[in-house]
């Protein structure tokens, strides 16, 4: 990984399969703090993966623009990229799996940026705790 400043290109989730197997498996997780649902799954590490990979969603049918949809997809980076590194740290105390997990937006109205931080905030805390008690969270 990575300054914690940063989100390169290699911790996008972007393989179909982990996507797939992520929200249609079954084997997805999932919790909510609003405006913002987080689906996370534990999957093996392979040595090329990323401890955590992450997938940005917001929906056509929340905001038809485009520029709309990629603000709050801005403000959710962002928020992912400033609270990454607990996380990542509890993975690294886990070799032998990764995390996949997709930040899904929930309505339809914009919020102020200290908002959508403060909720992304308290979802990778608390999977941060989960992971940290060693409870099975997949």
């Amino acid at each position: 990984m990575r300054g914690p400043a940063s989100f390169p290109k290699r911790e996008h989730l972007v393989s179909l399969k982990l996507t797939d197997q992520l929200f249609k498996g079954g084997n997805g997780k999932s919790m909510a703090v609003f405006p913002v649902r987080m689906v996370w799954m534990l999957c093996p590490r392979t040595a090329y993966e990323e401890p955590v990979q992450v997938l940005v969603s917001v929906s056509k049918r929340h905001f038809k623009h485009a520029v709309d949809r990629n603000r709050v997809k801005r403000q959710l980076r962002e928020a992912y990229r400033h609270r990454k590194t607990a996380l990542a740290e509890a993975m690294e105390r886990r070799p032998e799996e990764a995390l996949v997990l997709a930040l899904i937006w929930m309505t339809d109205k914009h919020r102020r940026s200290e908002k959508v931080a403060q909720g992304v905030a308290q979802l990778l805390r608390q999977l941060q705790e989960k992971l940290d008690a060693g409870s099975p969270v997949s």
